[in-house]
C-alpha cells in the first residue's frame, strides 16, 4: 500500500481523503492545525509548518508521494525530497513558477500562451511611474489568495493602493465571461479535460459566488479554451492536476488569468456531477491508476458557502434544513468550526438538465443558508 502524504489541511485535502477511502492507500496529513478539516480523516496527523523546511523534509521522508492542497509551502524541501525518489504531484519546479505571479506570467509569455498584457512593478514608487498602463489590476507577486493581494487600480488616484512589493500590474481586459477550465494529466503525459465552467463572482469579495457547468460558450470558443489549457500543462512537464482561471474577452479573444496546480474551488462540482471526480482523478494521477471518465452524468450549478459579513466565532448554519429539502442538491461543509466574514465554509451543489433551474435553485440556495455565529 502506498504511503501518500498531503501537505495542508484545509477542505481540499478534507475532500481528497474523502475520496482516498475508495483506494488502497495510507494517507499523511501535515498541518499546523491539530483541527483542521483533514485532522481526522487521514491515518496518519503530523502538527507542523508546511512551509519550515525541516517540517517539510522530516514528514515526507518515508512516503511515496506527495502531494499539496494550497501552493504556500516549502519547495525547497520537496526539491530534495524529489530528488532522493519521492515523488512529488506537481513537480517543485512547477509550484515555484505558479506561486509567484510574476514567474507564472513571465512562463506565459514564454511559451506564448495567451495572457493580459502586463508589467513587473518592484515597489510603490516604481508604480507611481505606471499611470500610462491604467486602467490595470495590481497582483502581489507572492502571498495573496482568494482575493487579497489584489488591487484594482482603474485611474491615477487609485496608484496609492497598489502593493510596496514586488508586484505584476495586468491591463485590464473587458471581460465577457470567466471560465475555469480543469486539467489532469499522468506521469505517462496523457490528458484528461473536464467540461469548463462558467464563473459568477461577488464582487465585492472578489470570491466565486457560484457556477455553472457547462459553461454557455460556442464550439469556437471551446476549442479555444482547451488547447490554451493543454498548452499551459503541457509546458509544465509534470503529472497533476491544474485548474486554468481564463477570461473571454468583449471580442471572442482567450485569454489565461491564473493557474493553480491543485485540486481547486472550481472543480468542486464534479463530486457529484461527474464521472470521475477531481479528487478522484489526483488520486488515480499519484497512484498509477487509468485517468477517470471527465463526462458530466448531468449539468450542474455549485454555490459557495461564505461566512456572513458581521459574525465571527463559533459557526451556525441558518437554512440549513431548507437547503437540503431541495432535490437534486448536495451539501458540503468543511467542518471550520469558527466561521469569520468571507471564510469558505462549505459549498452546495445541485444538478439539473434545465439551465434556468440551476440558476434559480443557486440564486435559491445563496438567499437561504447563511453562516453565522453563536453566541456561546
Amino acid at each position: 500500500m502506498q504511503k501518500v502524504g498531503i501537505l495542508g489541511g484545509g477542505q481540499l485535502g478534507r475532500m481528497l481523503l474523502q475520496a482516498a477511502a475508495n483506494y488502497p492507500v495510507e494517507t499523511y496529513v501535515l498541518e499546523n492545525d491539530s483541527e483542521c478539516p483533514a485532522a481526522h480523516l487521514c491515518d496518519h496527523f503530523t502538527k507542523g509548518d508546511i512551509r519550515n523546511f525541516d517540517a517539510v523534509y522530516a514528514f515526507g521522508k518515508g512516503l511515496d508521494s506527495i502531494t499539496i492542497e494550497i501552493e504556500n509551502v516549502n519547495t525547497d524541501a520537496l526539491e530534495k525530497l524529489e530528488a532522493e525518489g519521492v515523488k512529488v504531484f506537481p513537480r517543485p519546479a512547477v509550484l515555484k513558477t505558479i506561486r509567484n505571479k510574476i514567474l507564472q506570467k513571465q512562463y506565459y509569455a514564454k511559451h506564448n500562451i495567451p495572457s493580459p498584457e502586463f508589467m513587473v512593478t518592484e515597489t510603490r514608487q516604481a508604480l507611481q511611474q505606471a499611470a500610462h498602463f491604467l486602467p490595470a489590476v495590481h497582483k502581489i507577486a507572492e502571498g495573496g489568495y482568494d482575493g487579497k493581494g489584489v488591487q484594482v487600480i482603474r485611474k491615477q488616484e487609485d496608484l496609492p493602493r497598489g502593493f510596496d512589493a514586488p508586484s505584476v500590474l495586468e491591463k485590464m481586459v473587458e471581460i465577457q465571461k470567466e471560465i475555469a477550465q480543469m486539467v489532469a494529466i499522468n506521469s505517462k503525459g496523457e490528458i484528461a479535460l473536464y467540461p469548463p465552467v462558467e464563473m459568477v463572482f461577488d464582487q465585492s469579495l472578489n470570491l466565486l459566488d457560484y457556477q455553472l457547468c457547462p459553461a454557455a460558450i460556442d464550439d469556437k470558443t471551446l476549442w479555444k479554451v482547451e488547447a490554451i489549457a493543454v498548452q499551459v500543462v503541457k509546458n509544465f512537464e509534470s503529472p497533476g492536476i491544474f485548474a486554468i482561471e481564463l477570461f473571454v474577452d468583449r471580442n471572442g479573444a482567450v485569454l489565461v488569468n491564473e493557474t493553480a496546480p491543485r485540486v481547486h474551488n472550481s472543480g468542486h462540482h464534479t463530486i457529484e456531477a461527474h464521472f470521475s471526480s477531481q479528487f478522484d482523478m489526483l488520486w488515480r494521477i499519484i497512484l498509477g491508476f487509468p485517468l477517470g471518465n471527465t463526462d458530466a452524468i448531468l449539468p450542474s450549478a455549485m454555490v459557495n458557502v461564505i461566512g456572513a459579513e458581521g459574525f465571527t466565532g463559533k459557526a451556525n448554519y441558518e437554512g440549513l434544513a431548507e437547503v437540503l429539502a431541495i432535490d437534486n442538491a448536495f451539501v458540503h461543509l468543511y467542518g471550520k468550526k469558527e466561521t469569520k466574514p468571507g471564510r469558505k465554509m462549505g459549498h452546495v451543489t445541485v444538478l439539473s438538465k434545465e439551465k434556468q433551474e440551476l440558476i434559480h435553485q443557486a440564486n435559491k440556495i445563496r438567499g437561504l443558508l447563511n453562516v453565522q455565529s453563536t453566541s456561546e
